[in-house]
């Protein structure tokens, strides 16, 4: 962990905190993990670490509430109308005519939003009254201006049905002392509205979580560069730096490394001095080039999580120099899925905010599929015009086209199942893994 905090925060800011080194172990013997077991473990081994600041709301659109946000005073602070019209005591009312209305006097003065009127209504009297404007002292319901017919200084009208109508009571959104929003709570721009009508001026928010992103492989180039027959170019550093900006993260680029573990092992020690976590992909197998995961085995610590997940399986999760490192496989397709199946729930927890499973939704298939048991599989999907599901032509995980066609994913469990059309799947949208 990063020496960010104590001198950054207020004194009544808790400081940062770390993740133990050995966060990520597995029990003895483990071997191909189910999802829903890795997930509950993973969800287990992560704590907030992100020391927090107070921030005045209008600076704190994005961030993570360290404390529950109280409210100040109510909302309304004081019965107010809902409606233009004229307010008066419903049980002050005089007997109805055969056709139902009264007829009451009007009072002196009016009642507008921010000018309150000046003494009590009379019993059996009526004052004028404007939308959001306090409800004066002798009143308790207001009936419409175009249900009310006014002759000579009196008014005329069939009373509400009941009292108390077209009055928006005080502490009716929110009382003195209510917690509007709980502690990891990321706030967004209608947060903010909530927090201030309440009297919350500022709150106490963690700081961004600072994730570094560092690709590995001989083969790679940067966009843009002069082609080489035998190499590719870096499709997975853009796409996850921009993601990770997207659920609200400081994203830090590393760059790319080489096959040379002198060069891996310098990029580890500027991400681990830079960051307060460290996505890796590439490198993490057990291969003569796999220098991640032989240094995290040999300089830090390493658990290699065999996940039965398609695509994806291995993830090398661990520590390098305390900082938790995810290290991701090369092939685009299977890191962005790990990514937002497994590093972003994590991600988030250590930013101080909540665990969040994909929020997904049975939909009628457009597709057939028959999958064999024993492993979770996400597909490459997106919604038709029909409102049903539809999968990319093909699952090879190196056709990065299929993320961008892909409106989400669908997600097939363990089990042993065929999938014919109209039959439901569940659907998770890039959305629901928290990408806006």
């Amino acid at each position: 962990m990063t020496a960010r905090g104590a001198a950054e925060q207020p004194a009544a800011a808790a400081a940062a905190e770390r993740l133990a080194d050995d966060c990520f172990a597995l029990p003895p013997g483990t071997h191909w993990t189910p999802v829903d077991e890795a997930l509950e473990r993973l969800q287990g081994a992560v704590a907030p670490i992100t020391p927090y600041e107070t921030l005045p709301i209008g600076a704190a659109d994005g961030r993570r509430l360290a404390l529950p946000a109280i409210a100040r005073r109510a909302n309304p602070p004081t019965a107010n109308a809902a409606v233009d019209g004229y307010a008066f005591a419903a049980a002050a009312l005089p007997p109805a005519d055969e056709t139902g209305a009264v007829r009451v006097p009007l009072a002196e003065g009016r009642a507008a939003a921010g000018h309150p009127a000046e003494g009590a209504v009379p019993p059996g009297a009526a004052l004028r009254i404007l939308t959001g404007a306090s409800v004066p002292e002798g009143a308790d319901t207001v009936v419409l201006q175009e249900d009310v017919t006014l002759e000579d200084g009196s008014l005329q009208f069939r009373p509400p049905k009941k009292p108390g109508a077209n009055v928006r009571r005080a502490g009716e959104d929110a009382a003195a002392g209510d917690t509007l929003l709980g502690a990891g709570h990321r706030l967004r721009p209608q947060d903010l509205a909530r927090l201030a009508v309440a009297g919350v001026g500022e709150v106490a928010a963690r700081q961004p979580l600072r994730v570094a992103v560092l690709s590995t492989g001989d083969e790679l180039l940067e966009p843009g560069e002069t082609p080489r027959p035998d190499a590719i170019y870096d499709a997975n550093r853009p796409m996850l730096l921009a993601a990770l900006a997207r659920l609200g993260h400081e994203a830090v680029d590393l760059g790319r490394a080489p096959d040379e573990a002198q060069a891996v092992r310098t990029a580890l020690d500027t991400g681990a001095g830079r960051a307060d976590a460290i996505i890796t992909t590439g490198g993490a197998s057990a291969g003569d080039e796999d220098h991640v995961s032989r240094l995290l085995r040999e300089e830090g610590r390493l658990a290699t999580w065999r996940i039965a997940v398609k695509p994806g399986r291995p993830l090398a999760m661990g520590t390098w120099a305390g900082v938790p490192l995810f290290g991701l496989p090369g092939n685009p397709v299977a890191a962005w899925v790990c990514a937002l199946v497994f590093a972003a729930p994590a991600l988030e927890v250590m930013a101080g905010g909540r665990w969040r499973a994909p929020l997904g939704y049975a939909l009628p298939a457009a597709f057939e599929k028959r999958k064999k048991a024993g492993r979770r599989e996400f597909l490459r999907a997106r919604l038709t015009p029909q409102g049903t599901v539809e999968t990319f032509r093909s699952e090879g995980s190196g056709l990065v086209g299929g993320l961008s066609w892909a409106d989400g994913l669908v997600e097939l469990p363990d089990e042993a199942m065929s999938v014919v059309p109209g039959d439901p799947v569940r659907f998770i949208p890039w959305a629901g893994f928290g990408l806006a």
